[in-house]
């Protein structure tokens, strides 16, 4: 009965957020031609007051859900764990300087970086009624250093007290995010487009959204073309036969827009693949939870395009240190449509700079890529698990083929 509702909840936003950030964006962009100043300025006042709130619950975001997910990885398995979780980061990392490299040589040839959004805040000389101040109660960075800290501890001391504590904190930033965040996203996304069609912006804007998607979609083809090349590489196996394989997992995954909803179908097809039942029960649920090699893609081009139109400077150095940070907080992402980016908007705000515009431009960017980001994820799932599969038989007897698998699902949460 609990699975039945969980799913039915994801059922529920899958129909919801995606058409609701769609139709959000269509209507600013109408309204935008006519409404008067008062409807305009009430817009922003609504805006000002959801921007203060996600300012202050970013930091309480990245303790409540990274504290206990590093804590939770602590206590299973040894050797295999460890393999795993570091197939999954470098999956996750070579994804995201994958993503940089194709997006930094393409961006300068698609995108106007001359186009004038030098700013996507100050767009009208319209200010809101009245705004309320949320100072949050701890900066980004204290925040992240704190959550590795308790994370890391309860990992060593294992603490049922305090992991308890954080557990139920968890609990309730995950329902802030579901009951809250997301169902007043589209109403946000709604202010920030009618403030830019007021502007004379939507235009280019939306130029820039298209050339962004058609871009990551070809990224992803070509990343899971690679993942499932090394796979095939260890393993023996041929790589496109693998990869058509999972391709049912791949579609389930656009359909579900979670990688919760996809676990037996992940689960049914890598084992297709020759996986162990007990390595293949294993790796699919952690992988579920640590490899989001699709979102952090999607999450480092979204937001270099938007530095580079934006009249920012990029660098290397600062996007290898983003993009390292962000395949940890990935970890942390809650299993809902549009989790990843929630996760992620603590270090977009303090290591590149991102303003409310640039948070939302960022949240609707990646919500309309939202199911293909899960697809790459579940898919690599499988090429990981063809990896950690040949590791583990190279020191198992044969006779160890139908041992039970290792209990990892108390890691996941959807």
């Amino acid at each position: 009965m609990i699975k039945f509702r969980k799913r039915k909840l994801n059922l529920k936003l899958k129909w919801g957020l995606l058409p609701g950030v769609l139709f959000a964006i269509l209507c600013g962009i109408i309204c935008g031609l006519f409404v008067p100043d008062w409807f305009t300025r009430a817009v922003l006042t609504f805006n000002g007051l959801f921007g203060n709130f996600l300012g202050f619950i970013i930091p309480l975001l990245i303790v409540g859900l990274v504290a206990p997910g590093i804590a939770e990885l602590g206590r299973s398995a040894g050797k295999l764990l460890f393999i795993t979780a570091l197939l999954a980061y470098g999956f996750t990392l070579a994804s995201g300087f994958f993503s940089y490299g194709v997006s930094r040589l393409a961006f300068p040839f698609l995108l106007d970086t001359s186009s004038g959004l030098a700013s996507f805040t100050q767009s009208t000389d319209l200010t809101p009624y009245f705004t309320i101040a949320m100072p949050p109660i701890m900066n980004v960075m204290s925040a992240l250093v704190l959550a590795f800290t308790l994370g890391l501890g309860m990992a060593v001391i294992q603490g049922s007290r305090l992991k308890g504590i954080m557990i139920d904190w968890r609990d309730i930033i995950d329902k802030v995010i579901i009951k809250v965040i997301i169902p007043l996203l589209p109403y946000y996304i709604f202010g920030i487009f009618l403030n830019m069609t007021r502007a004379g912006q939507v235009s280019a804007v939306l130029g820039v959204f298209a050339k962004i998607i058609v871009l990551i979609f070809a990224i992803t083809a070509v990343m899971l073309v690679l993942q499932f090349t090394l796979a095939g590489i260890i393993s023996g196996k041929n790589p496109f036969k693998m990869l058509k394989t999972m391709f049912v997992a791949y579609v389930t995954a656009l359909g579900t827009q979670s990688s919760a909803a996809t676990i037996p179908v992940t689960l049914k097809q890598t084992l297709k693949l020759g996986v162990r039942e007990e390595v293949a029960g294993f790796v699919v649920p952690l992988c579920a939870t640590i490899h989001l090699s699709g979102s952090t893609m999607k999450i480092v081009a979204c937001a270099l395009a938007i530095m580079l139109i934006s009249g920012q400077s990029v660098a290397l150095a600062q996007f290898a240190g983003f993009i390292c940070m962000l395949g940890i907080t990935m970890v942390a992402a809650p299993g809902v449509p549009g989790g990843a980016i929630m996760a992620a908007l603590g270090i977009l705000q303090h290591m590149l700079g991102f303003g409310e515009a640039e948070l939302a431009l960022m949240i609707a960017l990646y919500i309309a890529m939202d199911s293909f980001g899960t697809a790459c994820n579940v898919t690599g799932d499988g090429a990981i698990a063809v990896i950690v599969n040949k590791i583990y038989s190279r020191k198992q007897p044969k006779n160890t083929h139908n041992a039970a698998p290792l209990n990892i699902l108390p890691l996941f949460r959807d």
